[in-house]
């Protein structure tokens, strides 16, 4: 076994939803299905567009540390578990998270309403460190802020910060209260001030006829 290095100071942190602490930590007892799962997560996470899907091809097999055969066992053990989706088109293998947005998402790939293979998925991206962000937006680092942006990095996700720091920006708030208070409504209220309790038919709905809609193109 070798001995991890330790983090460093410029890591950037991925968001994971409480219900895999709350039940799929837990129930999961195969390190294949944990680790694709894991690796899903982080990847979606850090894809930009609202549409995040995966190929079988985007499991990469060095950092994972499992064999193809190990990783296809624990893509299907998710996907019986009903953690992720499984959705083909054409000879195509797409998975995508049990969510609102991804059972949106799939429904309007199986209805041919949208296509990933023109868009495709993405690499993880390289994202703003949170200090950095907000000292070139709002001011110097101290102590106390410094604190601050660790708990808020615990909190919310790296859109969050990076979007509520451009709004204070916009409208010449530079300050974290405000961002502070923003991002804690977001939490209360949902994004768009209200929580979304929509059924699987509405966020279809939502994602094709609402904002997303131009994204969706019937072949």
């Amino acid at each position: 076994m070798s001995k991890f290095k330790g983090f460093t100071d410029s890591e950037t942190f991925t968001q994971l939803p409480d219900g895999f602490f709350h039940q799929l930590l837990k129930e999961i007892d195969d390190a294949a299905e944990l680790k694709v799962t894991l690796y899903f997560l982080w990847r979606v996470e850090h894809m930009d567009g609202p549409f995040r899907v995966l190929s079988k091809m985007d499991f990469d097999v060095k950092e994972l540390g499992l064999a193809a055969d190990e990783i296809k066992s624990g893509l299907e053990k998710a996907v019986k578990r009903r953690s992720l989706l499984q959705v083909k088109q054409d000879a195509a293998v797409y998975f995508l998270l049990n969510s609102p947005r991804g059972r949106a998402t799939a429904q309007a790939i199986e209805s041919g309403q949208w296509n990933p293979n023109v868009t495709g998925s993405a690499p993880p991206m390289e994202r703003p460190n949170v200090f950095k962000l907000y000292e070139e937006n709002i001011g110097p680092l101290t102590p106390l802020i410094a604190d601050a942006l660790k708990d808020a990095e615990e909190s919310y996700s790296d859109e969050w910060i990076a979007e509520v720091i451009e709004l204070a920006v916009k409208n010449n708030k530079r300050n974290w209260k405000y961002c502070e208070a923003i991002l804690k409504r977001w939490k209360e209220e949902g994004r768009h001030g209200q929580k979304d309790q929509q059924d699987a038919s509405k966020d279809f709905k939502r994602y094709t006829e609402g904002e997303f809609a131009e994204h969706f193109k019937r072949n």
